[in-house]
């Protein structure tokens, strides 16, 4: 894998809430360098090459193959992940979720939010613990 397919594949395998990723995933006769089977998500990290010679016509013919199987394609541009790889795995993540319903975010459940469940909720009108008498 290049430097900036590293960067991100650190990023998605840590927090991707959820998703799974796969890294050289084959799809028809092609390679995708990063899918999301339940999204049905292909990631491309174009590096310069991409922008040169006859690679924008292949990509763009690659590009309607791979969607008129059902995919959809999020090409990301190499400089990108290599400015900020958060960012980048960030929007993966973002696109991903609302491609399949079971993903969509859902309201942090309370211990997500560091509340402590072994307590009782405190009655009404009350705004503290009471302090234990010795």
């Amino acid at each position: 894998m290049s430097l900036p397919e590293v960067l991100l594949w650190q990023r998605l395998r840590l927090e991707s809430h959820g998703l799974k990723f796969r890294r050289q995933h084959p799809i028809l006769t092609y390679i995708l360098d990063f899918y999301c089977a339940r999204a049905r998500l292909a990631i491309e990290i174009d590096g310069e090459a991409h922008d040169r010679g006859d690679r924008p016509a292949r990509d763009a013919k690659r590009d309607a193959a791979i969607t008129a199987h059902g995919l959809t394609i999020l090409r990301i541009p190499a400089r990108d992940l290599l400015t900020d790889a958060d960012t980048a795995a960030e929007a993966i993540v973002a696109t991903a979720l609302p491609l399949h319903p079971r993903l969509r975010r859902r309201s942090p459940s309370p211990s997500m939010l560091g509340e402590d469940l072994s307590r009782p909720p405190l009655p009404s009108g009350e705004d503290s613990i009471p302090v234990l008498q010795e």
